[in-house]
């Protein structure tokens, strides 16, 4: 294969020969606008192989009427399974109701194992319609969507022995309910305590949902008295420019209230970015389709913020590929089109996006629906989940994987929210990390100048003589010790939840 060589009176253009036209190679693009030009000059010769069809699968999106799969929503029109209302009315919240929508498709067994996991989980069941059909019921066990939302008994494993139930210590950096400033600049409003789905691995279950068997909440109602307390503290500190508005889910704020809390932030004179936080695109996308109200809304305090040279956006929360379809990339499409930005922020979950495939396939499919991949976080300490949990070595390994598999500002930032309160720090980043026991060790100075944090690795993925030292509790606190010493930082206060 030569090289041909151009001439005339610009500079030579080198060319590797191929021969075959456009047209000849991607007819798909015959009669697309604006290409005519180009349609039959010679491709060069390619220097890479084509890309495999696996390579390009984050560009399918289903845009099939899946929930008809489900017996409870099998007569249910587009239309009518688009209605943010329906997704609402119809959210299961009990066994039982996921026993009768399922039908045939859950077997008595599986229902049996669910009820057992229920009574430990300290979250309350809630799935959107939509999120029960993108579930894989021929096989729920490995289903990374069954995983995140409904518990089972036979999968549950221990909690890890250093776990706490407000690991990140939210509560101790709140000056009122619902508020945490924990870093310089930066704040947290939590306006309410509900979703639309619960997340069995909510780093907030001391606080989100109703009670549980295991767990009497934190209240976080929604409260224009306690929001007035937060408003006022945001005001009352010049040095904050950041404000998230979490919960719970802002999608589950009224348009009137999202309206006001926004409006409200964005009249604080050193407030310049507003972030409203939501898995609500993930698990309900058609809100956004059908909800006017609700995105008039938002767009409304995005355009203000535009006009004010501030920036309100939305962060979201996918987790897996088969989260998304059809629906999720026109809601993504239409927040595009209107300017909002849009951020995702994942958590590494054991057997849902824990391998370099899953995970480079759903960076792709978020960048390509132009979704920023923000964060992965390390799995937070949470109770009775440790099953979802993975070692800081995997959670490495997938990110070095996923590193060059796209440009860089698509490719999201694997962090660990450091337990006690030290904040996001980069996996990668910590002063001492031992495979055997399972402790990493981590330091924030721009928080808490003098303090180290321990992350601890579930006890059943470590290897043998690991799991064996945490059988025995008087080997704890000398192997913490230990990493502590081994990472020089026996000076400093040590926090671990």
């Amino acid at each position: 294969m030569g090289i041909a060589e151009s001439r005339g009176h610009e500079p030579a253009v080198l060319v590797r020969e191929g021969g075959a036209r456009v047209r000849d190679l991607a007819p798909g693009l015959v009669g697309v606008p604006g290409l005519e030009s180009v349609l039959d000059t010679p491709v060069p010769a390619a220097i890479k192989p084509a890309a495999a069809p696996a390579q390009l699968r984050h560009r399918e999106f289903d845009d099939s009427e899946f929930w008809r799969a489900i017996p409870g929503y099998a007569n249910l029109s587009r239309d009518a399974f688009l209605d943010f209302k329906f997704q609402n009315k119809h959210s299961v919240t009990s066994v039982d109701q996921l026993e009768k929508v399922l039908g045939s498709l859950a077997s008595p067994a599986f229902i049996a194992d669910v009820r057992a996991g229920m009574a430990k989980a300290p979250m309350n069941l809630r799935l959107s319609p939509y999120t029960v059909s993108r579930m894989d019921w021929s096989d729920p066990y490995a289903d990374p969507i069954r995983i995140q939302f409904v518990p089972v008994a036979s999968l549950q494993i221990p909690d890890h022995p250093r776990l706490t139930l407000d690991s990140l210590h939210e509560q101790s950096d709140a000056p009122t309910p619902g508020l945490t400033h924990r870093y310089h600049d930066k704040a947290l409003f939590l306006p309410l305590d509900v979703c639309p789905v619960y997340c069995r691995f909510c780093t907030r279950s001391y606080a989100i949902g109703g009670d549980t068997d295991t767990v009497s909440k934190a209240r976080l109602k929604p409260n224009s008295e306690r929001w007035k307390l937060g408003i006022a503290y945001l005001a009352s500190r010049p040095e904050i420019e950041d404000v998230v508005v979490s919960g719970g889910d802002a999608f589950m704020l009224p348009a009137a209230h999202l309206e006001t809390i926004g409006n409200l932030l964005l009249s604080i004179p050193h407030i310049r970015r507003i972030r409203i936080a939501t898995k609500g695109p993930a698990v309900a996308p058609m809100k956004i389709l059908s909800d006017h109200e609700w995105t008039s809304a938002l767009l409304a305090l995005v355009a203000r913020g535009r006009r004010e040279g501030k920036e309100v956006c939305l962060h979201t929360h996918f987790n897996n590929p088969s989260e998304i379809s059809g629906i999720t990339r026109d809601a993504m499409r239409l927040l595009f089109s209107e300017g909002v930005t849009v951020r995702n922020q994942a958590v590494m979950i054991r057997g849902v996006n824990d391998s370099p495939a899953t995970m480079t396939e759903l960076v792709r499919r978020l960048g390509y629906m132009n979704v920023h991949p923000y964060y992965v976080y390390q799995h937070d300490m949470v109770s009775q989940v440790e099953d979802m949990r993975t070692t800081v070595a995997t959670t490495a390994e997938v990110e070095r994987h996923v590193r060059g598999s796209t440009a860089g500002f698509n490719t999201p930032t694997f962090v660990v929210d450091a337990p006690g309160g030290g904040g996001k720090r980069a996996v990668h980043s910590f002063d001492h990390y031992d495979r055997v026991t399972g402790i990493s060790v981590y330091r924030s100075p721009a928080v808490h100048a003098d303090e180290a944090y321990l992350y601890f690795d579930p006890v059943d993925l470590l290897p043998e003589e690991g799991q064996a030292l945490w059988a025995d509790p008087a080997r704890h606190q000398p192997m913490i010790d230990a990493a502590v010493e081994a990472a020089g930082l026996s000076h400093l206060k040590i926090v671990s939840g």
